[in-house]
């Protein structure tokens, strides 16, 4: 199963960066080829990329997510795919991304684009895309501060807008 291992400096604080990145349905204005996310609930998406020129759709569960530390997701329906993202501050105004990306290639043209770096390449450019819009914004187009450890749920209004069907993400 390849493995992408990725990380970068942006000039905003921590909590600046860690709000951008779970604002999902952002990501298709900075991941080149993600179409469309669609947040499901706090903890799943539903997901629309361009993969090896075909468009490919898959559903993710968020595992753990820890404010202004980590996320954890894996996929639950197509290609197998999971991975980390971390949030390491560097001072009061700059944060380290790392990213670490793990996936099942479905076929031939995916194997090669892989073994030719193609993948590290897009995640880097990804990562790059990131930075600059964060940025340039210097503030995020929304936040969510609740906490995922498993099937559990907590804080920022999670559990009352699991009751009532609704999400507080962005």
């Amino acid at each position: 199963m390849p493995t992408v291992k990725k990380s970068i400096e942006v000039d905003v604080p921590v909590r600046v960066g860690y709000d951008q990145w779970t604002q999902f349905e952002e990501f298709p204005r900075f991941m080149d080829s993600v179409e469309e996310v669609q947040q499901l609930d706090d903890k799943r998406l539903h997901w629309r990329a361009k993969v090896g020129g075909r468009v490919e759709e898959w559903d993710a569960e968020i595992a753990e997510q820890v404010p202004d530390k980590i996320i954890v997701w894996r996929s639950t329906s197509g290609a197998r795919n999971d991975g980390i993202v971390r949030f390491v501050p560097l001072g009061a105004s700059k944060t380290k991304v790392e990213l670490e990306m793990h996936w099942d290639p479905k076929d031939v043209t995916e194997r090669i684009g892989d073994a030719l770096g193609a993948d590290d390449a897009r995640i880097q450019g990804d990562l790059g895309r990131f930075k600059k819009f964060v940025e340039e914004r210097r503030t995020p187009t929304g936040a969510w501060r609740g906490e995922i450890h498993g099937d559990r749920v907590e804080g920022d209004r999670a559990q009352e807008d699991q009751e009532a069907g609704t999400s507080s993400r962005g």
